[in-house]
């Protein structure tokens, strides 16, 4: 799976130690923004480069870490055809994709540990998308970037 990974500085520590994991397992991982502590950046920027890549699918999925998770799952979820999801469990990760089929995960910093942070992103990445009727719900949050009423659509 190719994966895309950003981080402000709050979460360089963080996307650095998961970059490594995920490619111990064999992902194709690449860093498309983060920056240091002595280098700090706006979270926008990251999140602009990981959600473009994936909404024109240079990457299947992408994972964004920053202080809280909120600013970067903001900034990502502006871009079309982008679902990012702010994660702080194991439950809303797997939820997350089975319901929403979220294809950008975010994570926070500094309110998740290291084991949290990989065990979610491990949970999340193994999850399927159900489809059924959350297709249909998907497909009223697409229909909202168009600038549709969801309520119009049919069942």
């Amino acid at each position: 799976m190719k994966i895309v990974l950003g981080s402000d500085h709050r979460g360089n520590d963080a996307i650095k130690a998961l970059t490594e994991k995920l490619t111990r397992e064999g992902h194709a991982v690449e860093i498309l923004g983060a920056c240091d502590p002595q280098n700090p950046c706006d979270y926008p920027e990251p999140a602009y480069r990981v959600a473009t890549a994936v909404a024109s699918g240079q990457a299947d999925v992408g994972i964004l870490i920053c202080g809280t998770g909120i600013g970067m799952s903001i900034a990502a979820n502006k871009i079309h055809g982008i679902r990012a999801a702010n994660v702080h469990d194991e439950l809303a990760a797997e939820l997350s994709k089975s319901h929403n089929n979220a294809n950008i995960l975010c994570l926070s910093a500094d309110l998740l540990g290291q084991k949290l942070i990989e065990k979610i992103t491990e949970v999340w990445l193994k999850t399927p998308f159900e489809g059924g009727r959350h297709a249909r719900r998907v497909e009223k949050i697409t229909a909202i970037e168009q600038g549709k009423n969801p309520a119009e659509m049919s069942n």
